[in-house]
């Protein structure tokens, strides 16, 4: 079963709560397994800046899904919390984002499906929750998790 690495994130209401309970049901969901969860970490938001701030974090599972299944999972998991991506600009205020930002060593450009995440490279709230589950990772086409975050500094 491919690992694969999903993106936590939350900047509206109990963001720990909400966090934990959707790792919860990612937890229960068939064919998922959480294996590990990073340490949350207190960021500002990036791009869209008046809003407040935000707890992110990284769940790595064992997935028999496919990487199309995983995100629709995601996506109904988000709109479980009361996401609405129509109704939010980009990158602003959620109550809760779960990201799909690898699926094995897949490299994956479909329409509303991209892995790896395409912002990854360039996020170090992701980047390193990402380097404390897996120290000697390598980001498909983009190099090691070690060498992409030292270069954010």
């Amino acid at each position: 079963m491919p690992r694969a690495y999903v993106g936590l994130g939350s900047n509206l209401g109990d963001r720990e709560s909400t966090i934990r309970s959707a790792v919860a049901e990612l937890s229960a969901a068939e064919g998922v397994e959480v294996v590990a969860v990073s340490a949350l970490v207190d960021t500002e938001p990036v791009g869209y800046l008046d809003q407040p701030r935000f707890l992110n974090g990284v769940a790595a599972l064992e997935t028999g899904r496919s990487a199309r299944a995983l995100l629709d999972l995601l996506l109904s998991v988000e709109a479980r919390f009361g996401r609405d991506r129509a109704a939010v600009p980009a990158q602003g205020p959620r109550t809760l984002d779960l990201d799909l930002l690898l699926y094995g060593d897949a490299e994956i450009d479909e329409p509303g499906l991209r892995i790896p995440h395409p912002r990854l490279h360039e996020r170090a709230f992701v980047l390193g929750p990402l380097a404390e589950l897996e120290p000697g990772l390598e980001v498909p086409g983009k190099g090691s998790i070690q060498t992409l975050l030292g270069g954010l500094h």
